[in-house]
């Protein structure tokens, strides 16, 4: 059998099934990737820049560019809207030695490791956010740039004036939610800010959790004037941006402990009144604990009530298999994309994506699951990472078709049958 061929076998699927792949032009390691006009944005872990592929044949992507990064940078995430394509720029944190072993970056603040514990002058990383013009399909025009001095780690942009953004200032413990006036795209300036009490050590604050706690937002999804935040280990945040200059809690929500911390996505499905909330797994062998995707009753925004989680997959010993078991991603829904508040699609890393039916929310099901073979050579050269498939980011666009990127096997194009 072909190499060609093994890639397109995989090694579990149900109502699923593999389309098309392409190892990004030898760049394998994908992280979030957004579809527009026939040509996927994706962001790399290790390259140093990101990706533009072809997709208008999704049986057969094709490379279509590649934009570094500056020094020492990467472009992890990255967002599209009204012909502009957003790009996040911080320090590429796994080049570091100091965060070979992932344990020492999930497990620390991120103030003392990028933001106001370095001196400036020892920051040899780009850090802010880039905008570009991608009115000319897959050919990239970057027209401004905003300073950020720790970094930015992620972005909500659905187009419009308003941009939300996990920012890193000098004085905070770790990554805040930032509102990001995009009025002129040149120019994006911060408008508003909102943290967590104890983040801001300038202005006195003492943090009331313990050190080894990631006490940071990951990133918000934005829908009206609420902002549901995955303030990782803190849990939800929910935030009033109806004026965008200051944005007010309305209820801040943690359920770890006794449950695993990590939460990375909080999707709102405002027509059920229901939120999609996902743990993600972060570190390999289960070490960090099995993390869970809840299903939030959120009638009232201000009392948050979990009342169900997804079914872990039982196809095979995913706990045992190696590298990072667990959540990592869903779909979100954006505009112009796949639009469905009963049917969720997730990444589960080394058990691959998972597609549930939550028609009932009180009894989620699994609907449809694709597990890809492993990675035919690996781009993560940390010490101990083994050639396991391990299912990052996915983004369903407007037809049904499934995208996915790996850390170290390239993007995988999917359908669900079911």
């Amino acid at each position: 059998m072909t190499a060609a061929a093994d890639i397109m076998k995989p090694d579990h699927a149900r109502n699923m099934r593999l389309i098309g792949h392409t190892d990004q032009a030898g760049r394998a390691d994908g992280i979030q990737i957004m579809v527009e006009n026939g040509f996927a944005y994706i962001g790399h872990l290790f390259s140093q820049g990101f990706s533009i592929v072809d997709v208008r044949d999704p049986k057969n992507p094709k490379p279509a560019g590649f934009v570094p990064a500056p020094a020492n940078t990467w472009n992890v995430h990255l967002q599209v809207a009204d012909n502009l394509l957003l790009v996040i720029h911080g320090k590429d944190v796994f080049a570091d030695a100091a965060f070979a072993d992932e344990a020492s970056y999930y497990k620390a603040s991120a103030g003392t490791a990028l933001g106001t514990a370095v001196p400036k002058g020892a920051r040899n990383w780009d850090a802010g956010l880039a905008v570009y013009d991608i009115s000319t399909p897959g050919k990239p025009r970057r027209i401004g740039f905003m300073p950020v001095s720790g970094g930015i780690h992620r972005i909500w942009y659905t187009g419009g004036r308003w941009a939300y953004m996990s920012a890193l200032l000098d004085g905070f413990t770790d990554f805040i939610f930032i509102t990001v006036d995009m009025s002129d795209p040149a120019n994006p300036r911060e408008a508003g800010r909102y943290w967590l009490p104890g983040m801001n050590l300038a202005a006195g604050e003492t943090p009331s959790w313990e050190a080894n706690r990631k006490f940071g937002l990951h990133h918000a999804i934005v829908d009206g004037d609420i902002a549901w935040g995955a303030w990782r280990d803190a849990g939800l945040v929910v935030m009033d941006v109806a004026n965008r200059a200051d944005p007010k809690l309305i209820v801040h929500r943690n359920w770890s402990p006794p449950f695993q911390g990590g939460t990375h996505n909080c999707l709102p499905l405002a027509d059920r009144n229901l939120l999609v909330v996902l743990d993600e797994a972060v570190l390999d062998d289960v070490e960090d604990g099995l993390k869970n995707i809840w299903i939030f009753d959120v009638k009232d925004p201000a009392n948050p009530v979990p009342v169900a989680t997804m079914p872990v997959p039982t196809d095979a010993d995913y706990p045992r298999k190696g590298a990072h078991y667990g959540p990592h991603n869903i779909h979100e829904n954006r505009p112009g994309t796949f639009q469905s508040s009963s049917i969720i699609f997730s990444t589960w890393q080394n058990a691959g994506v998972r597609v549930y039916d939550i028609s009932n929310q009180y009894q989620p099901r699994e609907i449809g699951a694709l597990v890809p073979p492993a990675p035919r050579s690996m781009m993560d050269k940390r010490p101990g990472k083994k050639p396991i498939i391990q299912s990052c980011d996915i983004f369903v666009d407007k037809a049904g078709l499934v995208y996915v990127t790996d850390y170290n096997a390239g993007l995988y194009v999917m359908e669900y049958t079911g």
